[in-house]
């Protein structure tokens, strides 16, 4: 018969392993599943900060930066970040500035490929 204290700690260490139940196993800023996407989306702003989206859909797969000014005159741009679950699901954020620092969502888009 084991001695009662090498019992308890096997006990212990074993449950060390197991999430509690309910407990969500994604790490902070993955980009959720296509499901948890749709309703979050249903969240987003126009006006909203590249920080809120990120934390509401998570990082993006894919980003572009395109100049919409004219030479000579002040930068003007959007800022383009591509969602995708699959090849079926796309997710499109464009955000504008006046300022490379205050970028905030102008429009958004789903499409199926």
């Amino acid at each position: 018969m084991r001695p009662l204290p090498a019992l308890i700690l096997f006990a212990a260490s074993s449950l060390a392993t197991i999430p509690p139940a309910g407990a969500q196993t994604s790490r902070p800023g993955a980009t959720p599943g296509i499901a948890q996407a749709e309703r979050n989306a249903v969240d987003l702003k126009q006006g909203m900060r590249l920080e809120e989206v990120q934390k509401l859909l998570g990082k993006p797969k894919r980003t572009a930066l395109k100049n919409t000014g004219a030479a000579g005159e002040p930068w003007q741009g959007t800022l383009q970040w591509t969602y995708s679950w699959g090849p079926e699901r796309t997710l499109q954020v464009v955000f504008g500035t006046k300022t490379p620092e205050q970028w905030s969502v102008n429009a958004w888009e789903w499409s199926n490929s």
